[in-house]
């Protein structure tokens, strides 16, 4: 008679105990976000529907993301592990104020540029995929930062970037087919990059559990090659993000789509960038952040140059408007050189303002190029007499895209510079305040010339220039007016922002609750799986 068994415990390997609710906020705007996307593909026919259905989603997408937000900061980091299995083994969702805010702020872009897209994508295109399109660009945007594993992160980069391949070629025109070319080109090599850094890591420290890997990093050998896996990452990073010299297909390929795929991805996709160099060399590698900080900081340093004479050189204002979204990059990359938190409260705030006002710019450029009956700088004219309320609404974000007062732009940019004087980087403070200066003229520039000079003399009939209304629509208003309230409310009144990006900037530099999250507290002071 064969002996009885003993039972199994399997509490050593699972989580026995359902999730409690909340916890699956963390991982509903995913779902959602596939789901959606999903059910829009099944109905991809039925082209009237697929707007309103799209932003309803969207906005459920934002209450979702607001309930997480709120969560996190009255209650600290929350983690939901897939599979019932324990972390490191099982994979792990972890929202923290960091991750949460910009799933937040992502989520309010996109449901204006969904807004926009009602007037803007026609039913060609409606048919050809953009809702689903857009639904699968969110669902990798907001899997990106609400992930907690790191081989997750490429897998959502990935999702995104096929989302935003379909988003681009959308129309199959040649100029389109052009830009999609060089936009994937560089960015097929950064995730090959991403992906040969994730397996490095995974030799190194046998764990792609971020919180796994910061609380094992400072007990590594130092012999261990962080240095190299660090820079693996920083370039990948940095190529996805358009830092220079790798963002030559930045400018080359976002104005090639419809605006409002163009105000997509100058609003979101850089950012996404920025946000996974910043939970890797300020959560996870900070000494080798360290090491590397002065190569970063020339990195930025060159970037807001480049940037700024860039937009400068510009006649189509969408290219233009590239150009300032390279330029925020190299300020948010200038924040994770210095690595103070101060610095990295910088960034974050710069991130969080720069996603409304740079898919604001690309909505603004569209309507302006209606009014003005050109891309082109040379030709357009007469805006001011045109539209007085839409020139008011564009001078307020081209202010806050210069930086200046009062609006939300110019907090992040203090900030960054403090914290550059502060520890004695005053080249690369210089380089922010010339950058600034830069980019000030040639939005003064666009002004003048777009707004403000009389159409017959940039060789147009004085007669186009009658009253032309508000905007051409509601739909096309209401996201417009919207995010520059957005920019003037909390430069008015920034308390909110400043407090949420510094307290995000010290739980990355102090990720112990983050750790907590995924272990329980019993475990924070051990490096080996548990």
């Amino acid at each position: 008679m064969a002996a009885p068994q003993s039972a199994v415990d399997l509490s050593a390997a699972l989580i026995l105990t359902p999730p409690p609710l909340g916890e699956w906020l963390v991982v509903a705007p995913v779902v959602l976000m596939i789901g959606l996307g999903a059910f829009l593909l099944m109905i991809r026919k039925s082209v009237r529907l697929q707007g309103s259905i799209a932003l309803a989603g969207l906005s459920l997408l934002v209450l979702l993301d607001a309930g997480l937000l709120w969560r996190v900061l009255d209650q600290g980091p929350v983690t939901m592990v897939m599979g019932r299995w324990l972390p490191p083994f099982g994979i792990a969702f972890t929202a923290d104020l960091f991750g949460a805010a910009m799933a937040l702020v992502s989520a309010i872009a996109a449901l204006g540029a969904g807004i926009y897209a009602l007037r803007d994508i026609d039913a060609a295109g409606r048919r050809y995929g953009f809702y689903p399109f857009l639904m699968l660009l969110m669902a990798g945007v907001s899997g990106s930062f609400l992930t907690g594993d790191i081989f997750n992160l490429y897998v959502w980069f990935e999702v995104l970037l096929i989302s935003s391949f379909g988003l681009l070629v959308l129309g199959s025109e040649p100029r389109q087919i052009d830009g999609a070319l060089k936009y994937a080109i560089l960015n097929l090599i950064a995730t090959t990059l991403f992906l040969i850094a994730v397996g490095y890591l995974y030799a190194i420290f046998g764990t792609l559990n971020m919180a796994d890997i910061a609380r094992k990093a400072a007990t590594l050998p130092s012999g261990a090659p962080l240095v190299t896996l660090t820079g693996l990452f920083v370039l990948a990073f940095a190529m996805k993000a358009a830092v220079f010299p790798v963002n030559f297909w930045l400018p080359a390929s976002y104005h090639t789509p419809r605006i409002v795929v163009s105000a997509l991805f100058g609003g979101l996709l850089t950012k996404v960038g920025i946000y996974a160099l910043l939970r890797v060399t300020i959560m996870l590698m900070p000494v080798q952040r360290e090491q590397l900080s002065l190569v970063m900081a020339i990195a930025a340093a060159l970037t807001l140059i480049v940037a700024a004479l860039g937009a400068l050189a510009q006649h189509d204002i969408r290219r233009l408007i590239g150009y300032l979204v390279i330029a925020g990059i190299g300020n948010m990359l200038a924040g994770v050189a210095i690595g103070t938190p101060a610095a990295v409260s910088g960034s974050i705030l710069y991130a969080l303002t720069s996603i409304i006002t740079m898919t604001a710019l690309y909505l603004v450029a569209a309507e302006a190029a209606r009014i003005g009956g050109s891309w082109s700088l040379a030709t357009m004219g007469g805006i001011w007499r045109r539209s007085f309320p839409f020139a008011i609404t564009s001078f307020l974000l081209f202010l806050s895209a210069a930086g200046l007062p009062p609006l939300a732009g110019l907090w992040p940019k203090v900030s960054l510079l403090k914290a550059a004087i502060d520890i004695g980087a005053w080249w690369l403070a210089a380089a922010m305040l010339i950058q600034a200066f830069l980019v000030t003229i040639a939005l003064g520039r666009v002004f003048l010339l777009a707004y403000w000079r009389p159409l017959a003399e940039a060789g147009m009939p004085a007669a186009d220039e009658e009253p032309a209304g508000f905007f051409s629509d509601k739909t096309t208003a209401l996201p417009v007016i919207g995010f520059a309230a957005l920019t003037l409310i909390f430069g008015l009144y920034p308390e909110p922002l400043l407090q949420l990006s510094q307290r995000a900037a010290l739980s990355l530099a102090d990720p112990t609750a983050y750790i907590a999250s995924v272990f329980g507290p019993s475990d924070l002071g051990r490096g080996g799986n548990p």
